[in-house]
C-alpha cells in the first residue's frame, strides 16, 4: 500500500477550519439524510448512518440536527431528495480525480463541475478513466503524540487492520471498508485517541507535481471542495513542502 496523497494530509487540515465556520456540517446532513433514506434510520442497522454521524459528532454537530437529518431521511420531517455520483477526470497536469457528489439538479452539478474543472486546466472524463487508480478502504487517524508505531501495530492487526502508515503527527489504520468501526472501537477501548474514521479513496501510487502545476491544482482542489453538491475529492499527487509553502 502506497501512502496516502498529499491532498488527504491537506484536506484533513482543512477540515478542521471548516468545521469552526460551519460549512462542513451542510456536506454531513446531507449524507446523514441519503444514508437514513437508503438504510433506514436504525444507527445499529444502517453502517452508512453509524458512519456519518459519528463523523458529525466528531465534528460537534448538535444532536438536535443530527435527528433532523435521519428524519428527513426516513421521511418523518419534509427534505429535499438527493441523488448520489461519482465524476472523474483530470486536473492541471492530468493529475487524477475522483469527485463524490449529493445534488438535487445532476444536469446543474455536472455543467458546473465541468466549467470549474475547465478554469484552472482540467476536465471531466468518462466513467472508469480513473477509479481503477484507487481502492475503497477505512482510513482511521490515530493521534502520533506518545505512541510507539509497534505497539500500535499490533493493536490494528489484533483488531481487524491491514496496514500503518506515518503521516507528519497522525498515523493513519488502513482496513477493509467493512472492518472500519469495528478496528476504531478495538483502538479506543485500548486507549488510542482516535481523531477520525471514514470510508475513503486510497490511490495505489502516488505522482509528484511540481510548483507549475501544483498552484493551479491546488485552486481547483479547494473550489471543487467549496462547491455545495461535492461531498469529498480524490487524488493521488505528491507535493514537495517546499514547493507546497511557495503556493499555499
Amino acid at each position: 500500500m502506497s501512502g496516502h496523497s498529499k491532498w488527504a494530509q491537506i484536506k484533513r487540515k482543512k477540515a478542521v477550519v471548516d468545521a469552526k465556520r460551519g460549512k462542513i456540517f451542510t456536506k454531513l446532513i446531507k449524507e446523514i439524510t441519503v444514508a437514513a433514506r437508503i438504510g433506514g434510520g436504525d444507527e445499529n442497522a444502517n453502517p452508512r448512518l453509524r458512519q456519518a454521524v459519528y463523523t458529525a459528532k466528531a465534528a460537534n454537530m448538535p444532536a438536535n440536527n443530527i435527528k433532523k437529518a435521519i428524519q428527513r431521511g426516513t421521511g418523518e420531517l419534509p427534505g429535499i431528495v438527493y441523488e448520489e455520483a461519482v465524476f472523474e477526470g483530470y486536473g492541471p497536469g492530468g493529475v487524477p480525480l475522483m469527485i463524490e457528489v449529493l445534488t438535487d439538479n445532476r444536469k446543474r452539478t455536472v455543467a458546473e463541475l465541468r466549467h470549474l474543472m475547465a478554469k484552472y486546466g482540467g476536465n471531466l472524463g468518462e466513467p472508469g478513466c480513473v477509479s481503477w487508480i484507487f481502492d475503497k478502504r477505512g482510513l482511521i487517524t490515530v493521534d502520533k503524540e506518545g505512541i510507539a508505531e509497534d505497539s500500535l501495530l499490533e493493536t490494528v492487526l489484533e483488531g481487524g487492520g491491514d496496514d500503518l502508515v506515518e503521516e507528519d503527527d497522525v498515523f493513519e489504520v488502513i482496513s477493509s471498508p467493512e472492518n472500519l468501526h469495528s478496528v476504531r472501537e478495538h483502538l479506543e477501548k485500548r486507549g488510542f485517541v482516535v481523531k477520525g474514521a471514514e470510508v475513503t479513496m486510497i490511490p495505489k501510487n502516488t505522482i509528484r507535481v511540481n510548483e507549475e502545476i501544483a498552484g493551479s491544482l491546488l485552486k481547483l482542489m479547494d473550489t471543487l471542495e467549496d462547491h455545495d453538491d461535492v461531498q469529498n475529492i480524490s487524488s493521488n499527487f505528491d507535493i514537495d513542502e517546499s514547493v507546497l509553502a511557495e503556493v499555499s
